[in-house]
């Protein structure tokens, strides 16, 4: 994994985890931490995932990061409503499900997501004796990434005129997200 797709994976707070329930897609949002080269999530020792992965630990898991909406006036004057579109950055993942049986594994695992979404602390570091009802409660599962795509579309290919006029109307719109975009445009269009 590249450093760009590991921040990406680090800086996004859920996914969607796909599954296959004998011939129909079974989908659900989840936390998730990456780890080791593996996308780790927890969830209750029962319910449908659980019952679904079971049968069948082929998995797909998708993670988006949303960058700012595009109006159609951001980089066109013709008036038309097609060149709207939004900004985005994304992760496919195909892999496969285990079951972490392993404590410290887990351990480690609850560690860096507490890490990634309460950076600020404020919590009890991870031991067996306060966790250990906790971590008897749940299943940690870890993805193995068998084949991955990264899709990042931000206006890079476009024509300069019409990148700059959107970087242009971004800055100006100017809140936090747009700035984020005009910073990822630039970044990307440097690598292409």
């Amino acid at each position: 994994m590249t450093q760009e797709k590991m921040e990406l994976l680090n800086s996004v707070e859920y996914g969607t985890l796909s599954l296959v329930d004998g011939v129909m897609p079974y989908s659900v949002a989840l936390n998730f931490v990456y780890l080791d080269g593996f996308i780790y999530f927890h969830c209750g020792k029962k319910g449908k995932k659980i019952d679904i992965l079971k049968q069948n630990s082929n998995c797909f898991f998708s993670v988006v990061k949303d960058y700012s909406l595009i109006a159609s006036y951001f980089s066109s004057k013709s008036g038309l409503a097609c060149p709207a579109t939004h900004f985005f950055e994304s992760i496919y993942i195909e892999g496969k499900a285990e079951f972490v049986d392993s404590k410290d594994e887990k351990i480690e695992m609850f560690t860096a997501l507490m890490q990634k979404l309460q950076k600020e602390g404020g919590y009890k570091s991870f031991d067996l004796s306060d966790y250990k009802g906790s971590l008897d409660a749940v299943e940690v599962l870890k993805i193995k990434i068998l084949n991955h795509t990264h899709k990042v579309k931000v206006g890079q290919k476009l024509s300069q005129d019409r990148f700059d006029m959107i970087i242009e109307n971004l800055q100006k719109r100017c809140e936090k997200i747009d700035l984020e975009t005009v910073e990822k445009m630039r970044r990307a269009r440097d690598c292409d």
